[in-house]
């Protein structure tokens, strides 16, 4: 991975805020039929997720996709999965395809193999509709799975099997409608679907470190602390006013499209009252690039 493909890959990612918004084979996830909803794990309640999913180019890289693949194994069997990905930024919520269909590859100057990399999940129909008329969302049957949706499910769920629905992130909502956003899908998770918020812990493409030889600079340690510490103690108050009380948050995310799926996680995770917190994957790549994930539950 070099300058320019994270370059392209910025200003890709800048235009998709304004509008709305190792040499190895490409992976093919193995397609399989969608597994029953087993009704002796009906009364088990999902935990829910956040994952920072890095560069596209972790889709086909099984070293640091292992990190993802164990979080996967840990995980009771989902109904459904339902992701809200910084790379789709659209207000008000919107649900995407309930049918299987052609990834989205929304980035350019990365490997030609990304665009060979499949996962041919089924899309979740039934819970779409379920939330489409109960939430009163729109629906864009149209929109295909990005790469913040597809790329850590290719190694946290890799059969493929397990249907998958895509919701957008409302981006010009204030913190606490994103938070309430969460809190509405939340009994959901007692019906067997687990809900992944897909960004990034620290996302400033414009700070890293190109040789990937220097430790993480102070600022981007103390705001991945500062999230840390306001998550394990469940102060919701602090983590909605992040503008104002957590350290470094313009050097952390410039853009906040990779911070804002983190508000809806925590207020699906509000339906424990105090959630436990774990952080199943850490660490940085690229000095200031986190790698930190999320447990809720």
């Amino acid at each position: 991975m070099n300058r320019r493909d994270f370059v392209r890959l910025a200003a890709v990612a800048s235009a998709s805020a304004a509008c709305s918004q190792h040499g190895r084979e490409p992976f093919t996830a193995k397609a399989t039929r969608p597994m029953p909803h087993d009704p002796s794990t009906a009364g088990e309640t999902l935990p829910v997720l956040f994952v920072s999913h890095g560069a596209p180019t972790l889709a086909l890289d099984p070293v640091a996709g292992a990190d993802f693949t164990r979080l996967g194994k840990s995980l009771p069997q989902p109904r459904a999965v339902l992701v809200l990905s910084a790379h789709w930024l659209d207000a008000p919520p919107t649900l995407g395809t309930a049918r299987r269909q052609p990834l989205l590859y929304d980035f350019s100057g990365f490997p030609e193999r990304l665009h060979q990399v499949q996962y041919p999940a089924p899309g979740a129909a039934e819970l779409a509709a379920e939330l489409a008329g109960t939430l009163q969302l729109r629906h864009d049957d149209r929109r295909p799975w990005d790469h913040g949706v597809w790329v850590p499910l290719v190694h946290m769920l890799p059969s493929a099997s397990v249907p998958v629905l895509q919701l957008s992130v409302p981006h010009r909502w204030r913190a606490q409608q994103l938070f309430e956003l969460g809190q509405q899908l939340a009994p959901w998770r007692e019906r067997g679907v687990l809900v992944l918020a897909s960004g990034g812990m620290v996302h400033n493409l414009g700070r890293l470190d190109w040789r990937n030889a220097a430790p993480p600079p102070q600022w981007a340690v103390d705001f991945e602390q500062w999230v840390r510490d306001q998550l394990v103690r469940g102060d919701v108050d602090g983590l909605l006013d992040h503008r104002q009380r957590a350290p470094a948050f313009a050097l952390a995310h410039p853009t906040d499209d990779h911070f804002l799926p983190l508000l809806v996680a925590a207020g699906a995770a509000a339906l424990d009252g105090k959630p436990a917190v774990e952080f199943p994957i850490e660490g940085f790549e690229l000095g200031s690039l986190s790698r930190l994930a999320v447990r809720f539950g």
